[in-house]
């Protein structure tokens, strides 16, 4: 290993940029770890895969309503499907770095303003037209445009010009960002030809299958691409994806053989389920949370008492034994938890109190007419009986938590992000900035609370182009002490990613990035 990093540096000496330069740069930008990791070869593979054989999935969280458009990816189903037959121009590995991916190499300027990503040349997209810069471009500029209503916009809005200079791709931002790389991993930012301006939905991209087929909420067919790029990768000839939204339903296709592998194993039934035969049932931590949402300009969530009183309200401990049978831990009313870079371990833990609860209820004049509280059984594993919990508790305080159960299909589309007060789920981000910039900064089109917030968004703008690691901290700090006090947000817990393959699938590896190995199961698994 230290060999490796010695070529490397000779290599970046001889490139005109000194070591202490180098390591100067990435550490003032806090990219180090990141780069020094992921310019290193990989370990060789302790088995070698086997290619062949057709891969059938169970998933759940699907709906009729899910696009092909990867802007539009807001459930499970939507990002399994997607990670399918696109790319972006990096990746986040498990252990935190940034992988290269259509983007062979990047670099920032001194500050952090200006990114050079050296776009990878001779990758094909399944029409047979080559990838080029331009496509690269016309991808980040769709993104970048509100009226795309692209989840990602939140985190393209800080860059002011996106343009093409020979084999490489300039993005430049208002300020300086040492988490640029994260952010243009973001799922919804797939590689389309042209941006995939005429048509998002067509699925055209460089990932290592082609759709043959998407019946939504039901089932997607999708065949190997013969000229993948990725040579490490795709080992199956096919996969099929089909939507068992019901847990009970689901766990039983895996046990009969109907399907390989299955999400969102039900917390309650994975260690009964672990002991059955031929089933090998996984669990990661993360940055996954599950939460109650509710809009801040919206009444009666308008008034920060009321949101106060329901935050205390819930048990988190409770749901955490009960909801995810300890698949998880206690959350705390912001999206962050241990997991992410400079977490603020000194925010307070808040508490269950049924007093404090009643008082800001008090507190809040609210007339005492019931507050509707939207679930369904696809919002997360255990959602409505969270709710009732929920419920139950509330009600100990004098708080008339009413819970309307409505299906799971639709309610990406006309529940979560619509209706005030909702069950929802986050798969968390890699970066503190790229979770606040997704979901809370007031011009977030995924700003599922409807936080707005001066402080809170200059703040965020701040700690984004500041490279003293403790002052970032700090900064970060003062952020969720906001979000904590004022938000929309319930988070009672953070969930590990449960989930479940038969035993004849091999080259499972933990990844607590997103569900389903970050999308990755099918193209690294293989027949054993």
């Amino acid at each position: 290993m230290k060999d490796d990093l010695s070529k490397l540096l000779d290599a970046i000496d001889s490139a005109g940029l000194t070591r202490r330069g180098f390591m100067g740069r990435a550490a003032a930008l806090g990219m180090a770890t990141a780069l020094g990791t992921t310019l290193l070869p990989q370990m060789a593979r302790a088995e070698e895969p086997k290619k062949g054989g057709v891969l059938k999935v169970g998933l759940g969280g699907g709906e009729s309503t899910d696009a092909l458009d990867p802007g539009l990816a807001d459930g499970p189903v939507a990002f399994n499907v997607n990670r399918q037959w696109g790319d972006t121009i990096v990746n986040v590995l498990p252990d935190g770095s940034i992988e290269p991916r259509l983007a062979e190499s990047f670099a920032p300027n001194e500050d952090g303003t200006v990114w050079t990503f050296k776009i990878r040349s001779g990758v094909k997209f399944h029409d047979g037209s080559d990838m080029t810069v331009e496509d690269v471009v016309a991808t980040f500029k769709r993104h970048s445009d509100e009226n795309a209503k692209s989840g990602a916009y939140g985190v393209m809005q800080a860059i002011t010009d996106i343009k093409a200079e020979g084999d490489s791709v300039v993005v430049t931002l208002a300020t300086g960002n040492a988490d640029l790389p994260y952010l243009l991993a973001d799922y919804h930012l797939l590689v389309q030809p042209k941006g995939g301006v005429d048509d998002p939905n067509k699925a055209i991209g460089t990932g290592p299958y082609k759709v043959v087929s998407a019946e939504a909420g039901v089932r997607y067919v999708f065949e190997k691409f013969a000229e993948d790029w990725d040579t490490t990768r795709g080992h199956y000839d096919g996969v099929e994806f089909l939507i068992i939204n019901d847990s009970t339903a689901r766990t039983a296709a895996l046990q009969s053989g109907q399907v390989h592998m299955i999400n969102r194993v039900d917390p309650k039934v994975a260690k009964l389920l672990a002991r059955a035969p031929g089933v090998s049932v996984t669990n990661v931590s993360g940055r996954g949370h599950y939460v109650f949402i509710m809009h801040c300009n919206t009444a009666p969530f308008d008034n920060k008492d009321l949101r106060l009183a329901l935050k205390y309200a819930i048990n988190r401990q409770e749901l955490v034994d009960k909801i995810l049978d300890g698949f998880g831990s206690v959350g705390n009313d912001i999206p962050i938890n241990k997991a992410y870079p400079l977490f603020d371990e000194t925010l307070p833990q808040r508490e269950f109190s049924l007093e404090k609860a009643a008082e800001h209820y008090k507190a809040s004049g609210h007339d005492g007419s019931p507050i509707e509280l939207i679930v369904a059984d696809g919002a997360f594993p255990g959602a409505v009986d969270a709710a009732a919990l929920f419920q139950a508790s509330a009600k100990a305080a004098g708080i008339p938590l009413e819970i309307k159960r409505v299906p799971d299909d639709g309610y990406w589309s006309d529940v979560w992000n619509v209706k005030p007060f909702c069950a929802s789920y986050w798969g968390g981000r890699p970066v503190q900035d790229q979770m606040y910039s997704t979901a809370y900064v007031s011009t977030a089109d995924w700003n599922d609370t409807k936080f707005s917030n001066k402080e809170f968004d200059d703040l965020v703008l701040q700690a984004r182009s500041e490279t003293d690691l403790a002052k970032r901290k700090e900064l970060y700090s003062k952020i969720a002490k906001i979000l904590w006090e004022e938000g929309g947000v319930i988070c009672p817990m953070f969930n590990d990613w449960v989930e479940a393959h038969s035993e004849a699938i091999a080259g499972w590896l933990p990844n607590g990035e997103q569900e389903m190995m970050n999308g990755l199961a099918t193209s690294k698994t293989w027949m054993a």
